[in-house]
């Protein structure tokens, strides 16, 4: 693993010092639109709102909550009446679709922000994250801004999580370019001239996830650059049902369909057979080493029979045998 390269002071204060010059009155400081898509965590989405008080701006940006609950019973409602007396504005709108591309879409539609931010409801944050996240903005000038999503251990994991580290995620140099394969909205800064205000950002098709992957593809290959910031993390709340073997087989499921519809606005019969042939060869060796694995550890086993099963899911997508038509995770 990489040595996480901090940002010097030198550069902490040249973005400090970049943002007053942008800003000088405060009638001039951006405002940042936190956008919280959820469905039925009301638990978590209190905890998460209650944290997002406490944000530091050092005088440098002001910020509002805008939460698109995606269940049509509205079950967030309350939790966020709870929160009417928070010092930050809440706005919140209910999407009834189930469909998180339709939720993130209506999310962009009410803010009202020169950044929108993204963060999930089983998140929450430090005191520094917008402003990290912001620094990093103003130091790189890329279009957009991603931190890491740290995991919070609701029970104690067992060994073969830890040892195969299935809960987390690649970390990178503060300032790394990203590649599309590696962006996701969990934890983002954007700026708002990259996001389409009346029309879809993110594409309904991928209404079950994948719309954030998509959508990053979509904006890099059109010259939108976006970067790492290690100083701002985000904790993801990871409960006992998450730590299953059913459970990162049903995930491992629900991403092979996801993965084959990134290139399904582009694909040809030459790209089909392409793909057929690379997750057939896959699917055979990793079927066939399965057992020889297994010897090694349990999380060796888990890790391929994941590889194993996305792109049997795969295979069944491109022959419409099998798609998912609920997300069960």
């Amino acid at each position: 693993m990489q040595d996480n390269r901090i940002m010097t002071n030198e550069e902490m204060k040249s973005a400090h010092s970049f943002i007053m010059r942008e800003n000088p009155t405060p009638k001039l400081k951006k405002h940042i639109s936190v956008c919280i898509c959820t469905y039925k965590r009301p638990k978590w989405l209190d905890h998460l709102l209650k944290k997002l008080q406490e944000q530091e701006t050092s005088e440098l940006f002001t910020y509002s909550i805008i939460i698109i609950d995606n269940d049509n019973s509205q079950s967030a409602k309350r939790v966020v009446e709870n929160n009417k007396e928070s010092v930050v504005a809440i706005d919140y709108q209910c999407e009834p679709e189930k469909n998180i591309a339709r939720a993130r879409n209506r999310a962009i539609q009410n803010a009202t922000g020169d950044f929108v931010a993204f963060i999930d409801d089983d998140e929450f944050p430090p005191n520094d994250w917008l402003l990290n996240l912001l620094k990093s903005y103003y130091t790189f000038k890329a279009n957009g801004v991603l931190g890491p999503v740290i995991p919070k251990f609701e029970v104690e994991p067992p060994d073969w999580v830890l040892k195969g580290r299935f809960c987390e995620r690649p970390k990178h140099d503060t300032g790394t370019k990203m590649h599309w394969k590696s962006c996701r909205t969990g934890n983002v800064l954007l700026d708002r001239n990259v996001l389409d205000n009346n029309k879809q950002s993110f594409d309904p098709n991928f209404g079950m996830g994948g719309e954030d992957v998509k959508y990053f593809k979509d904006r890099i290959e059109n010259g939108y650059s976006f970067i790492w910031c290690n100083e701002a993390p985000v904790y993801e709340i990871v409960p006992a049902s998450r730590l299953t073997v059913g459970y990162f087989l049903r995930r491992a499921f629900l991403q092979g369909n996801i993965s084959y519809l990134y290139h399904n606005d582009s694909i040809d019969i030459k790209k089909k057979i392409t793909t057929l042939m690379k997750s057939s060869i896959a699917t055979i060796i990793y079927t066939i080493i399965l057992p020889f694995v297994f010897l090694a550890g349990f999380h060796h086993f888990i890790r391929y029979l994941i590889k194993d099963l996305h792109h049997i899911s795969r295979l069944m997508t491109l022959f419409g045998v099998k798609k998912v038509k609920e997300r069960n995770l």
